[in-house]
């Protein structure tokens, strides 16, 4: 005989009031509603469907029926109106739907009970029970039993609530983690509440350490370049508006580390009253900028002192030869040409090296590939640069039988041409220039040394870097800075290395390695 539950209502409406409270997963709270339900009524079989904000139908736990019934129980349940007035639920609909189940699953043998669950005069969900007993349930009993379901529509909303909040608070915590700035959230006491790993790698402090600090003791600047700081707007009333945005660009101080260029916006967070939540401080890394404008100026600077020398001497020359009042002796004639025939050829390489600089940063430096025997290309980039200089002596020191290999034959005399130019305008009078090689199972070696001063130890790292000039030799030595950057483009396109040799016991070694077998791309 079915218990009387009207007896045991407290102590389920108890149950279900703590499950409210106490459980906030759904699922555990599902399966909890589910087995007071089964209890309750004396049933043997149930499961729990909700409608989610489409209207479509779910079954989220059941007890009893098997797992390829339940899609057909889904099916079911979408012959449902779809009204969110509870007065319009369709009961009759529900009934039908429970008598045709019952049938079905157990042959007429079980009597079945839904029992919706409604909350903010909206139909959430329902609750199925079938029991092997056929009582007609009074019109007290349903008012007791949907006094329950009441009570567990409360508990599965806000358990659904608190699940899309928590997964809301998940892509959040994610986009934060993810995010390539740096992000602070801050207390109006100016107390850090969170912060994300980017924030972390750029200031080198654990979270932990953060979290907690005030603002200023984690933002602090050695030098500031544009803006107010966080403070200081705010001593000016700042944010009078909740879109303010408040902008600073400075270095910022780093425990662990040199100051690191950022700029950092601040966001206010307000509630609809106008009082302050939080602050969002998003943290940009600025060093590929600051390095950029650094380029650029470095850029003019340099360039319109490589273009102005040439110019000026090309234009002194002319000047002077064109004097009608002085009649010059052929030699003195025959020198100005050459002077000027050397510097518009300084010119036309500048101008060369700036085009081959523009073509490899938009990504198309152009490769011809053919069999290249290198040492011949060797020997001719030697004696040309021989016929240039009488003060250096050129000295070619090749294994024989230097292999051909598949390259460019173009790049690669305009990388040993480079190199020799190099090599030159730092030796000495007097010094020797030294084209050497090795000949590699799978690669060959060539490396051209100096008898100069060498690089210091501090440039070798940068060397090869556009417009890069070591402090030592930039008011010495004529140069862009592009010759050993466009040497590395060269050997790197034909998927080579090149080194700065830092065992050379005088002057300067530099080498590159360049496979014996390239196919073209």
């Amino acid at each position: 005989m079915l218990p009387d539950f009207r007896i045991r209502q407290r102590d389920y409406l108890l149950e279900i009031s703590r499950a409210i409270t106490q459980e906030l997963d759904l699922d555990k709270l599902l399966a909890r509603i589910l087995h007071i339900s089964i209890e309750m009524l004396a049933g043997q079989v149930g499961f729990i469907a909700l409608r989610d904000n489409k209207g479509d139908w779910s079954i989220s736990a059941s007890i009893g029926v098997a797992s390829p019934f339940l899609g057909y129980l889904e099916l079911l349940l979408s012959r449902v109106p779809e009204q969110d007035n509870p007065n319009n639920f369709g009961l009759s609909e529900i009934n039908q739907i429970v008598k045709q189940i019952t049938r079905m699953a157990s042959f007429g043998l079980l009597t079945g009970v839904g029992l919706p669950l409604i909350v903010h005069q909206r139909v959430i969900g329902v609750i199925i029970i079938f029991r092997n007993y056929s009582g007609v349930f009074s019109a007290n009993d349903q008012t007791l039993l949907q006094s329950f379901a009441d009570q567990a529509a409360i508990a599965v909303y806000n358990a659904r609530l608190y699940t899309q909040i928590d997964k809301e608070r998940q892509k959040l915590n994610s986009i934060l983690d993810s995010a390539a700035d740096g992000i602070l959230i801050i207390a109006p006491d100016h107390r850090i509440e969170r912060v994300n790993p980017a924030f972390v790698r750029m200031i080198g402090i654990p979270a932990d350490a953060l979290l907690g600090r005030r603002h200023e003791d984690v933002i602090m600047f050695s030098k500031k370049n544009e803006g107010m700081t966080l403070e200081e707007a705010e001593s000016g009333g700042w944010p009078l508006v909740p879109n303010a945005l408040l902008n600073v660009e400075g270095d910022l101080k780093c425990p662990s580390c040199i100051p690191l260029p950022v700029e950092i916006t601040y966001a206010p967070l307000m509630n609809a009253e106008g009082t302050l939540i939080n602050i969002i401080a998003t943290i940009r890394d600025i060093t590929r900028f600051r390095e950029a404008d650094e380029l650029k100026t470095t850029f003019i600077s340099v360039i319109s002192h490589e273009l102005k020398t040439p110019v000026a001497l090309i234009k002194g020359y002319v000047s002077t030869l064109r004097r009608e009042d002085a009649d010059w002796d052929p030699i003195i004639i025959k020198d100005s040409l050459t002077v000027i025939e050397e510097e518009a050829d300084h010119l036309t390489e500048l101008i060369e090296n700036l085009l081959d600089a523009s073509r490899l940063q938009a990504g198309a430096l152009s490769m011809n590939l053919t069999d290249l025997a290198l040492a011949g290309l060797i020997e001719r980039v030697a004696q040309k640069f021989q016929t240039q200089t009488t003060q250096h002596k050129i000295v070619v020191d090749l294994p024989p039988n230097f292999p051909v290999i598949m390259a460019d034959e173009n790049r690669i005399n305009q990388l040993l041409s480079n190199l020799v130019s190099n090599a030159i305008k730092y030796s000495p009078e007097g010094g020797e220039i030294r084209i050497s090689g090795q000949n590699r199972p799978d690669q060959v070696i060539v490396c051209v040394s100096d008898e100069g001063s060498g690089i210091p130890s501090e440039d070798i790292p940068f060397v090869f870097d556009r417009f890069y000039r070591a402090n030592s030799t930039k008011r010495t030595t004529k140069g862009a800075g592009l010759g050993l950057y466009l040497a590395r483009a060269i050997v790197e396109a034909h998927r080579g290395h090149i080194w700065v040799d830092p065992k050379t016991e005088k002057g300067t070694r530099i080498c590159f390695s360049l496979p014996k077998e390239l196919k073209q791309k």
